[in-house]
């Protein structure tokens, strides 16, 4: 359930089911929250950014390829049974209170 935590689509599983209660998948639903927001700041600078041809087309590369790597290193310390916080990003996620 906590790898459903770092997929767009499929965070709402876990939050369907009893496995919210649980600590590891908990700390990792709020790091994909995390994601999601930073994802979502992407989508806006993305509007704001087309209007600068080149410059923001690779800002927007980047900033999308940070993103896909976040998701990986989410996965990966799932999988490896980690509670290892994003990089750069994870320290937000203890702000969330459910």
């Amino acid at each position: 359930m906590a790898v459903f935590a770092y997929l767009w689509i499929l965070i709402i599983v876990p939050f369907l089911t009893d496995s919210k209660n649980d600590p590891f998948v908990k700390y990792h639903l709020k790091q994909g929250l995390v994601l999601i927001i930073f994802e979502v700041v992407g989508w806006f600078l993305n509007m704001v950014l087309t209007w600068i041809p080149i410059i923001g087309s690779l800002i927007m590369w980047l900033w999308w390829l940070a993103s896909l790597v976040l998701v990986i290193i989410g996965i990966i310390n799932v999988v490896n049974g980690r509670e290892k916080e994003l990089p750069y990003i994870g320290q937000y996620a203890k702000r969330f209170i459910f």
